[in-house]
This record gives C-alpha cells, sequence and structure tokens, in this order.
C-alpha cells in the first residue's frame, strides 16, 4: 500500500480583502502519495500558491477537508515531515547560509554535529559550499533560491513543497540544478510537489496538475 502524505477534498480558500471577495482555490480535490514528483502549472494569480501552503497546513481552508494520513496531525507536520521552498527569499538575513541550513535541523530535533555534517553535505551537493559563511545579503536571488532548496532536502522530509524554486535560473542553471536535485530526491524518497511556469521543469516530474482561476485539474 502506498503512503498518502497530504490529500485535499472539496477544499476552497475564500479571502476577503475590504469590499472584495477572493476565491483562490476552489472545490480542489488532490493527493500526495510517498516519493511522487508532481509539476502544479497555471499562470500567476490562478491558485498555486495558496495550494501549496494548504497542503502544508499553513493556511486553512475555508471550507472543506486536509488530511495527512501518513505524517500525523498539523502541529507535527513542520519540520519534522514537510519542508517548504518559498517563491520569495526566506533565508534569515542574520544568519550565515549554513546556520540557515542547519536551524530547522536542530529544531527536528537533530544535535549542533549532526546539524553542520548534513548542512555541509547538502551544500556540497549543490555546489554551493563556498557560500557556506556568507550572509543571505551577499548571494544573488538565484543562489539564495538554491540554498533554500538544499536547506528543505538536508531535513530528509517526507515531502518538498516548492514555489517556483527556479524562477530566478536560467534555463541552463535550472536543468543542471534538477540533474542534482531530482536524484537526491529519489534517493532519499521524499516527494515533491513544485509550482511551477517553466513547462520544461514540468515535463520531468511525475505527475502534472493544472491551475486556472482556482480550479484545479489532476488527470495528467
Amino acid at each position: 500500500m502506498i503512503d498518502v502524505l497530504a490529500e485535499a477534498h472539496d477544499v476552497s480558500r475564500i479571502y476577503h480583502i475590504g469590499d472584495q471577495t477572493i476565491v483562490a482555490v476552489e472545490h480542489a480535490d488532490c493527493r500526495v502519495c510517498a516519493a511522487e514528483h508532481i509539476a502544479l502549472q497555471g499562470p500567476s494569480g490562478s491558485g498555486k500558491s495558496t495550494l501549496l501552503l494548504m497542503l502544508g497546513a499553513i493556511e486553512t481552508p475555508t471550507s472543506g477537508e486536509l488530511r495527512w494520513p501518513a505524517l500525523g496531525p498539523p502541529d507535527e507536520l513542520r519540520p519534522q515531515h514537510i519542508a517548504f521552498v518559498f517563491q520569495r527569499e526566506s533565508l534569515l538575513a542574520p544568519l550565515s547560509v549554513i546556520e540557515n541550513i542547519e536551524l530547522p535541523l536542530v529544531l527536528k530535533g537533530a544535535t549542533q554535529a549532526d546539524a553542520r555534517a548534513a548542512s555541509l553535505a547538502a551544500l556540497d551537493q549543490f555546489e554551493l559550499a563556498e557560500f557556506a559563511e556568507k550572509l543571505p545579503e551577499e548571494l544573488s536571488g538565484g543562489q539564495l533560491q538554491r540554498v533554500a532548496f538544499a536547506r528543505a532536502v538536508a531535513m530528509r522530509p517526507a515531502l518538498i513543497l516548492a514555489d517556483e524554486p527556479t524562477g530566478q535560473l536560467d534555463s541552463e542553471t535550472a536543468d543542471h540544478f534538477l540533474n542534482i536535485a531530482l536524484p537526491l530526491l529519489e534517493t532519499q524518497g521524499s516527494a515533491l510537489v513544485v509550482a511551477t511556469h517553466d513547462a520544461r521543469i514540468a515535463e520531468r516530474m511525475g505527475k502534472r496538475w493544472h491551475m486556472m482561476h482556482g480550479r484545479l485539474e489532476t488527470k495528467q
């Protein structure tokens, strides 16, 4: 039996801003199973980011049901089982690159020595070792994205939810990045749901979901 990591049943998310009502996600049904790699495609504003946030228990649905059968209750999902790679820069400015990777590992229960070893290994795997002692402000946007993904992989989570993780990388760098990332995820058995505008990235995932105006299509 395949472990179901996250599933949504008839989930909607509605925001009320002043007199406006914004339906970000409408009646979505989906399921993420262990080790699956899924591309979530759709134009900007279609609801991709909101769906990722709900799957990771950061956003609460207005209606419908979210469950994490193989992972546990929502308050135990992060950082134990689910890691996020946000679209915007998410590294803590006062900490060095390696300290940013170590922090969630320590919060997860690792010793300082084990967290340092795992962080160094992740930086080396993603060809980022030269940036270990630098502060986030010293890195480019693309480098920050790669570090954020390395931080997620270092945690060896059951599920990574990534929002446009290659958005600031050129095509060649994005391809090289995926050539490193995907085999690592397969080796450690981490599932991946990645929101992306890049059709070439989507083609490398095992499944493709599509969103339009808050509506999710998961047949592919």
